[in-house]
């Protein structure tokens, strides 16, 4: 499980922090974490990031705020990579969780400043500490218990992130399940992070569930995800909101479930071949402007 979140994390900052770089002069990440155990490997391995891309960062500033109880570990192991990072970078450590986000922000004059934050723990989705991490440049992935009615998609959204996406982590040695969510306003990171979801190792005992398909069904981790959980999704919506073109129905894939608009297009020929849904025109490439509806053919 915490090798999968470490993994998102990573592949999350590799394409975060060279994109920021280029932005403004000065900009911060905040791990917070619920136990100091936990913080050590996921901190040492974005402060490997940063130091990959440190060329970057020449005359700019990147704050790194690390949020834990304090263990003897955790400063053993960041120190070595921290003293090989330039002048530019600067990396506190400060005792606590989540809770202590705001406080932690303010201290580090991060307002304004492009800001991605990693809340795991006590605290994570308090209403201050998520207003805390939003911002016009901001991004946040949080990780909770995954229960039915734990969605942070509500909670993301009213702090200012209006692009969120929710995946279930499940083990397969039968340990809780823990939610991931992240939370962006712009379109490409989103895509960027679902691309990245589906990329992450397939053996690391953990499969996915989505927590929009009322089925919960569990998928494997791979490049091209089982559709059959959004088969049913895509019906829903349909459902729900009447004929959509397949442009409309892209994008709810991409806001709406765990699954990218790149997806769709494999869902919607097994759903059309099944004559569960129609397609206007009947014919032709199944482009953005095709409209879709559910029913069998008459």
């Amino acid at each position: 499980m915490n090798e999968v979140l470490r993994e998102v994390l990573v592949r999350h900052a590799e394409v975060w922090v060279p994109r920021v770089s280029g932005r403004g002069r000065r900009a911060v990440v905040a791990l917070a974490y619920g136990d100091g155990e936990s913080a050590t490997a996921s901190a040492e391995a974005v402060l490997g990031v940063v130091a990959e891309y440190a060329d970057r960062l020449r005359g700019r500033q990147l704050t790194v705020l690390v949020l834990a109880d304090a263990t003897e570990e955790l400063p053993a192991r960041l120190g070595p990579v921290e003293a090989a990072l330039p002048a530019e970078v600067a990396v506190h450590l400060v005792p606590g969780g989540p809770a202590r986000l705001p406080v932690a922000l303010k201290a580090a004059g991060a307002a304004g400043a492009p800001l991605l934050s990693y809340l795991d723990g006590p605290g994570a989705t308090d209403r201050a500490v998520l207003a805390a991490a939003a911002g016009r440049s901001a991004e946040v992935l949080v990780v909770t218990e995954a229960a039915p009615d734990a969605s942070v998609r509500p909670a993301l959204r009213d702090a200012g992130f209006p692009l969120v996406a929710e995946v279930d982590l499940v083990p397969g040695d039968g340990s809780p399940a823990r939610r991931l969510a992240f939370g962006t306003g712009y379109d490409r990171s989103l895509e960027a992070f679902k691309d990245l979801l589906w990329a992450v190792d397939e053996y690391a005992g953990v499969r996915y569930r989505d927590p929009a398909d009322p089925a919960g069904r569990l998928l494997d981790i791979a490049l091209d995800p089982e559709p059959g959980p959004l088969r049913r999704e895509l019906l829903a919506e349909l459902d729900r909101s009447g004929p959509r073109t397949v442009t409309e129905l892209r994008r709810h894939a991409l806001t709406g479930t765990v699954y990218r608009a790149a997806d769709v297009q494999r869902a919607l020929t097994g759903l059309l071949h099944s004559g569960a849904v129609t397609r206007d025109p009947e014919h032709g490439r199944l482009g953005g402007d095709v409209v879709i509806a559910a029913g069998p053919q008459p």
